[in-house]
């Protein structure tokens, strides 16, 4: 079987910056062992899969190591590839997804990403995650992921994380956020999944769920920029909208191609 196959660079105007995702359009679902093979043989942080429903398309995400309930980066992609590659006639998109509906529209310049917010609470952070980092943080708090609040940018750069401490917990299908206020934007992040194939993941939408609702109240602000301080760097732009976030950044195709599956 042969499959056709687009690897994006999501939250980034230029090419090997913000996240690769790997998008894998199908007539109709594979076996799950399928889809893990073929996002293992990928070797990006995560590959969306979707086929046609009715009007909308159903899309599902799978990491090297898991299949996960949401994310930023393969959806923002995905609607890339529908648009700019499949030439949909539409400016606007709907995935059915284990997070219910979700919509991604085409601006001048980049896509908006509209999800659930995930707004956190305060929490205690895990021993394991306390014994795993070499700066503690100033607030705790977790929905999907445990949210680390710091004072400065700085704190968010210069911080380590020991791998072989912060594995030994599960946290699928969450991650570890580090977070703080921006010296050129509202905040920055990084994000964090103990257990995984890719330990930092470059640039996380789903993240933003947590972050945007989060910040907005701390900031006393709707609309904020955000940088996540990968090595990749990636840009978003947020705005709370209650029960959903808007979360917007630009992409950029890296390949083209066709695989195969036997």
């Amino acid at each position: 079987m042969q499959i056709n196959i687009y690897q994006v660079d999501a939250f980034t105007d230029t090419i090997f910056g913000g996240n690769p995702a790997c998008v894998v359009p199908l007539e109709h679902w594979l076996e799950d062992d399928m889809l893990l093979k073929i996002t293992k043989e990928n070797a990006v942080a995560e590959t969306a899969f979707f086929i046609p429903a009715g009007d909308h398309h159903h899309i599902r995400w799978f990491t090297p190591d898991i299949e996960m309930d949401l994310c930023g980066h393969a959806t923002l992609a995905t609607a890339h590839v529908l648009m700019e590659h499949l030439r949909i006639p539409a400016d606007v998109v709907t995935f059915e997804s284990r997070s219910g509906l979700l919509t991604v529209t085409r601006q001048a310049v980049g896509y908006t990403l509209d999800f659930p917010s995930r707004m956190p609470v305060a929490c205690e952070l895990p021993e394991i995650i306390r014994q795993g980092i070499d700066l503690q943080p100033k607030d705790v708090l977790k929905a999907r992921d445990y949210v680390l609040v710091y004072e400065r940018e700085e704190d968010i750069l210069n911080i380590k994380l020991n791998r072989q401490v912060l594995d030994q917990i599960n946290l699928d299908p969450g991650g570890i956020i580090i977070t703080a206020p921006g010296n050129s934007v509202d905040f920055v992040s990084r994000f964090f999944t103990t257990q995984a194939t890719h330990f930092e993941d470059p640039v996380t939408g789903s993240a933003h769920c947590s972050l945007i609702p989060f910040w907005s109240k701390r900031l006393n602000k709707t609309e904020m920029t955000a940088l996540q301080l990968s090595g990749r760097v990636g840009k978003l732009y947020g705005v709370n909208a209650g029960d959903r976030v808007l979360i917007t950044g630009q992409a950029r195709t890296y390949l083209v191609g066709m695989a195969r599956t036997e």
